[in-house]
């Protein structure tokens, strides 16, 4: 096939096909990312071998990766991409209301707080503009792997981003079930905790995360033990509502079941406050006007 008819073959969709399994070294996992099922994406990708003639992924039961021709195809080909989407978002800043989608990745917690406060008053207030909120634990490059923006606490933000603060400082609570306290000698300082069952908390690396408390100025962590580890809040907080335990959650999680009494806060003069969530983007990069809105919108809020 002469080389003209191959470029006109080669629709952006299907570059951007091959260039989502060449990130997520996966067909499920980039299908997902892409909206389209496993089949469908693995005859697009076929469909461009076919015509470019190599093969650009050597594929097993288990594993997808790159054969050399494919590297040199995608390293080429991802850096033109994000060069057609920039200018494709420059040309729909001109348009008098946002529009286009927006991926923005965060962890499942900060999903929760800004579900009903930002992202739904914000899908209605422009309704052209569509967003993927991808909730995963562990912290990302947000650039490599196609996201507009990411939102987490301050302190996990990566250098080189530009920050906008979404909410203030974010108190915890150490929280029991009064079935779970029955019975049981109430903590009155933390190290009481060391003999209670707590909900252990894992974090996106694997570790065990201790938990901090503050006295004063001064600050301090204890590794609490117990039976069972969660690394979601939300199931944090069912395992606490079901007796599993004592447990360390975000105050806004728990607030309305210590209001109802489902849970007892506990060791409340020793929990700290910590810093708020943050949407970040690369400071590199200009903005599109689907994410400007987003911040104006989180700015005058």
């Amino acid at each position: 096939m002469p080389r003209s008819g191959i470029i006109r073959a080669g629709r952006l969709a299907e570059l951007e096909a091959v260039a989502a399994v060449a990130r997520q070294r996966s067909f499920r996992l980039a299908a997902l990312d892409l909206g389209l099922s496993t089949t469908a994406l693995s005859r697009t990708v076929a469909n461009v071998e076919e015509r470019l003639g190599v093969r650009l992924f050597a594929r097993t039961t288990r594993s997808v990766a790159l054969t050399s021709a494919g590297e040199r195809f995608v390293a080429r080909m991802v850096p033109a991409l994000r060069e057609i989407g920039a200018a494709i978002e420059d040309a729909t800043d001109e348009r008098d209301t946002p529009a286009g989608r927006l991926r923005i990745n965060c962890s499942s917690g900060a999903a929760h707080q800004i579900l009903s406060s930002l992202v739904l008053p914000f899908l209605d207030r422009y309704p052209a503009v569509s967003i993927d909120l991808v909730t995963e634990e562990r912290l990302i490059d947000i650039v490599a792997q196609g996201f507009d923006a990411g939102i987490r606490q301050a302190e996990s933000v990566p250098t080189g981003m530009t920050c906008v603060p979404i909410s203030g400082p974010v108190r915890f609570r150490i929280v029991a079930s009064p079935a779970y306290l029955a019975g049981r000698e109430m903590p009155r300082v933390p190290a009481d905790l060391l003999a209670h069952r707590c909900i252990r908390i894992q974090l996106a690396n694997g570790a065990s995360y201790a938990w901090e408390f503050q006295e004063g100025t001064r600050g301090f962590m204890i590794d609490v033990s117990g039976p069972l580890t969660l690394d979601d809040p939300a199931l944090m907080r069912r395992a606490a509502l079901a007796g599993a335990g004592i447990a360390y959650i975000a105050d806004g999680r728990v607030a309305a079941d210590i209001a109802a009494g489902r849970l007892v806060s506990l060791l409340d003069e020793w929990t700290p406050t910590e810093e708020g969530l943050y949407l970040y983007h690369p400071s590199r990069r200009h903005p599109s006007g689907a994410l400007r809105a987003l911040i104006d919108m989180i700015q005058r809020s």
